[in-house]
């Protein structure tokens, strides 16, 4: 049976939302040009006018579709939520802003107009997310019990979130536009102060391109915890 399709979940969400869906935009490295199809999830953001209980239960279909051909749910939020909430959650706006494509928009509704992301906003939500990542990161190395695969799956798992932090830290420090991301990963590195190779072997590894064997695991882990404690101090130094 063939996986679900961009395509297949935008006719779904709209045959469950009817006119209450308002825009689904895919954002992230599909719409950037980096999507690696085995090791990379579609981000899909779904806008809807209103948001019920029963049109979440008609949507239940699609998100379960989408679950099975091995993707992340859509983020799905009202129109007032995607507006209000530009501050709280400012470096998802910022990513979302500056990679996306459109797949579908009602007649009249334009999702990114006059949407503005603070400088002040990305830097206050940057510090939050970089120290819990760290923490996120030490407490499972401490609870990993030198087991050399499960360190390997916190690794890949958290490479996203790695680079999203990069992103932010980029778009604050820098006037250029946001590199690819090997280039993010050296050029970010070298501002905090840290080895960029355990992030980038990550990186490789979650993209398929260089598999990391146990015997490398510890090492990389030990450097992408050094990376992260420097990266959060560096960060506080980065004027709100």
């Amino acid at each position: 049976m063939a996986k679900m399709s961009l395509d297949d979940l935008v006719v779904q969400l709209r045959a469950a939302y009817g006119e209450a869906l308002r825009a689904v935009v895919l954002y992230g490295s599909a719409a950037g040009g980096e999507h690696h199809a085995k090791h990379s999830d579609y981000n899909v953001l779904v806008l809807v006018r209103d948001l019920s209980a029963e049109a979440m239960r008609a949507a239940s279909a699609a998100a379960g579709a989408w679950d099975s051909a091995g993707q992340r749910q859509p983020l799905t939020l009202t129109e007032a939520e995607w507006g209000s909430s530009v501050d709280v959650f400012a470096m998802e706006h910022a990513d979302i802003l500056e990679r996306h494509k459109v797949l579908y928009v009602a007649s009249g509704f334009e999702p990114f107009a006059g949407m503005v992301v603070a400088a002040a906003d990305v830097r206050r939500q940057l510090e939050f997310e970089a120290m819990g990542t760290l923490l996120r990161v030490r407490a499972a190395m401490i609870g990993a019990n030198d087991s050399d695969k499960r360190s390997i799956e916190l690794l890949a798992g958290s490479a996203g979130q790695i680079l999203t932090l990069f992103r932010a830290v980029w778009r604050l420090t820098s006037t250029a536009p946001v590199p690819d991301t090997d280039v993010l990963c050296s050029a970010v590195a070298t501002k905090a102060g840290f080895d960029a190779a355990p992030f980038r072997a990550v990186l490789a590894h979650r993209r398929g391109l260089a598999k990391m064997e146990s015997a490398q695991a510890a090492g990389i882990l030990s450097g992408y915890h050094d990376g992260l404690s420097r990266l959060v101090a560096y960060i506080d130094t980065i004027p709100v």
